[in-house]
């Protein structure tokens, strides 16, 4: 049950105060609010209300080893801002320091609105053990993540954010700074391969093999995705392992969408050794919908999916295991399963993927997007604020 307790000080009718989010009209006007701060930036996709209802679900498996709290921000009655707190279980202290989360962010452009709503995050974090606030994570680091600090002048690809200009300016004058910044490339799958790549995967053929999901045995291959990511992606700033019912969870959202040229699986002398899947970015065909299905939305994407095919692309999830990553295999092994989803990309009329998130930090992975042609043209950072001494 949603506590009433106000996290914000009501000095008159007037004044700003925060409340957690609870009931029908609550819920929506949270969901809404958005809209009122993007209403004149044409590059903001509305994501699908159904998406983020599910997302905020009993039954999402990540609430199994998490707690979250929505919060609205009113004044006059009027909702002028939103915020959540989160505390997952699973992400281990550092330093001896708990870490706490902040994400869903969203507000006009007002310094003391954001020190308001940030303020009430911590103080529910606090009370719940937290050392330090992290944040943004919608509603986790394996979720869209991160605040967009520089590429506003394109829309975001499928699961990733969108920001107005002002909102890294009120963050750090909040007291929150910079930790991580997460970059984001452009890369046209028809692009010329670097010999030195092509020689990299030459002199491992005969170790490594390529091949796509069997989708008949899709829940097994999910499995195995599993297990691939959270080895390859264990020693990263912020990791957090994912789950097996949030994996599967994830699988079974993605496979409306999943398409089998799009996959790859990577094998060393006969063993799994990396991954990676690509996506039709779906808010090329959601843009005009305004978040909703319903009438006439659900016909609308059925038909764009079948009809209308997207041009843009994205890879959110590619991995090679530990093992191998830290030398020329590791290379080959990226290289070979960018090459092998890049001509099905291609084929199916895709003009340009991108390649994201990727750590500013994991330079062995940049440098080798950078020689293939990719082009940085987001960056989403992450902030950090102590909570206590």
């Amino acid at each position: 049950m949603i506590s009433r307790k106000q996290y914000g000080q009501v000095e008159n009718a007037d004044a700003a105060r925060v409340e957690p989010v609870s009931g029908r009209a609550g819920w929506n006007a949270f969901f809404n609010f958005a809209r009122q701060v993007y209403a004149s930036d044409p590059c903001w996709v509305e994501p699908l209300r159904l998406e983020r209802k599910r997302q905020w679900s009993a039954r999402n498996p990540w609430f199994e080893h998490a707690e979250a709290q929505p919060f609205l921000l009113r004044r006059g009655g009027r909702v002028v801002g939103t915020i959540s707190a989160q505390v997952d279980q699973l992400q281990p202290a550092e330093n001896g320091r708990k870490i706490g989360y902040f994400g869903q962010l969203e507000g006009f452009n007002r310094a003391a609105d954001f020190e308001q709503l940030l303020s009430a995050a911590g103080a529910w974090l606090t009370e719940r053990g937290c050392d330090e606030m992290r944040g943004p994570y919608d509603l986790s680091i394996n979720q869209s993540c991160g605040l967009l600090v520089d590429g506003r002048d394109r829309p975001p690809m499928v699961m990733m954010g969108h920001a107005p200009d002002w909102y890294a300016e009120h963050l750090e004058r909040a007291g929150m700074r910079p930790v991580m910044d997460l970059l984001a490339y452009l890369l046209p799958p028809d692009f010329e391969p670097p010999p030195a790549m092509r020689r990299l995967v030459e002199r491992a053929a005969g170790r490594i093999c390529f091949r796509r999901l069997d989708f008949s045995r899709y829940e097994e291959e999910v499995d195995l995705m599993r297990t691939l990511f959270n080895d390859a992606w264990s020693d990263n700033w912020g990791f957090v392992a994912l789950t097996e019912s949030e994996f599967r969870a994830t699988g079974r959202e993605l496979r409306q969408i999943i398409r089998p040229g799009y996959t790859c699986i990577a094998e060393v002398d006969g063993k799994p050794a990396g991954f990676l899947v690509a996506l039709p970015n779906i808010n090329e065909l959601i843009h005009d919908l305004d978040g909703r299905l319903m009438p006439l939305g659900w016909a609308k994407l059925l038909w764009r999916l079948k009809r209308r095919r997207a041009t843009t692309a994205r890879a959110p999830l590619m991995g090679v295991r530990r093992e191998f990553q830290r030398g020329p295999l590791g290379a080959a092994i990226s290289f070979g399963m960018i090459d092998r989803v890049r001509h099905a990309l291609s084929a199916d009329g895709i003009r340009t993927v991108e390649l994201s998130w990727i750590l500013e930090t994991n330079r062995g992975m940049n440098n080798l997007i950078e020689a293939m042609g990719g082009q940085l043209y987001k960056r989403y950072r992450m902030y950090q604020r102590r909570l206590t001494a």
